[in-house]
């Protein structure tokens, strides 16, 4: 996984963009009738029963916009919230609130969403050895904070991009002349270019299992899109050889059924593709 100073990194050029494209050269509405001088306060609402997430990260959103502008937080990332909830206040220059508003809801919204859905499926995989991921399946521009929300939610994070895991699926094992092969180039680009990332191998089927198992250094096997039957057999080919992770279509009608199985993991893209934002509101008071 990427390093927290490149996270940070990821959040400062987000906020940065989102601050461009929602105020560009000037939030004329505020700026047309608001004084300069006017020193406002308002409160984060919720309006929808879920988990909050995003607390943390709309700070940094105000701070950005204007460090003089003080918040106190009643609820903390992760928190189970109800509708009538009051998660924040923001106090300072009106202007800056809301200059503000726009990108701290839009961001908490969805990480909200991300959050309560993560938790609903940690808590269907309570009681089993198998953990919930997420995928590359984000928002382009928004993944560190989807990412962020599924931490919040208590799922981990899978790969960040492409360049902080190899991951070899079947195009890229069809491109490069089968399993075999495309385990033993990944593994000579990676002495030859001095670089110290797992590997994961996508299986399509048992026999691709056998295969993948013949080759040395593979972190971890995608098995995908298989049945629970085929599943709980490829988890027993592979023992404790490496990591076993499920994928393909698993909702929460099946997720608990797949981990039964005795896989390590289970990867979602639901948890950032299929979300409807969490109701909440900045409102002045």
């Amino acid at each position: 996984m990427i390093s927290e100073a490149q996270f940070e990194n990821e959040l400062h050029i987000l906020i940065e963009n989102a601050i461009r494209e929602d105020v560009g050269p000037g939030d004329y509405s505020s700026l047309a009738c608001i004084p300069a001088t006017a020193i406002g306060k308002a409160k984060l609402l919720v309006k929808e029963d879920g988990i909050i997430a995003g607390v943390a990260f709309a700070k940094m959103v105000f701070q950005y916009v204007d460090t003089n502008l003080q918040i106190e937080t009643f609820i903390e990332d992760g928190t189970p919230v109800k509708k009538g909830d009051v998660v924040f206040h923001v106090s300072g220059s009106s202007q800056s609130i809301l200059k503000s508003e726009r990108v701290v809801l839009n961001s908490m919204q969805r990480m909200s969403a991300i959050a309560t859905k993560t938790k609903e499926y940690v808590c269907l995989l309570e009681g089993t050895k198998t953990k919930i991921l997420d995928t590359r399946k984000t928002t382009p521009g928004f993944r560190a904070c989807e990412k962020w929300a599924v931490k919040i939610g208590g799922g981990e994070n899978h790969r960040f991009a492409l360049y902080d895991m190899i991951m070899l699926k079947d195009n890229h094992n069809d491109f490069a002349g089968g399993i075999t092969l495309a385990i033993a180039k990944t593994k000579a680009y990676l002495k030859e270019n001095n670089l110290d990332l797992k590997i994961i191998v996508e299986a399509r089927n048992l026999d691709e299992i056998k295969e993948i198992l013949e080759s040395e250094g593979v972190y971890r096997i995608l098995i995908d899109n298989f049945n629970y039957e085929d599943t709980r057999k490829a988890v027993a080919l592979i023992g404790d050889k490496c990591q076993t992770e499920s994928s393909g279509n698993i909702n929460e009608n099946t997720i608990r059924l797949y981990a039964e199985c005795g896989v390590n993991y289970i990867s979602s893209g639901a948890l950032t593709h299929s979300v409807y934002n969490m109701d909440l509101s900045l409102k002045a008071i």
